[in-house]
């Protein structure tokens, strides 16, 4: 199997997905909250 990107990966996808939920999940906090993230 050749890999030509990153986003090929089962790893890169799973990130991207989970980042994708805390994102959704993010919006519904207060304004204040929403720059915390660290």
């Amino acid at each position: 199997m050749i890999i030509n990107s990153a986003k090929e990966l089962k790893v890169y996808k799973a990130a991207y997905e989970l980042s994708m939920e805390i994102f959704e999940i993010s919006k519904t906090w207060p304004p204040e909250e929403r720059y915390s993230l660290t």
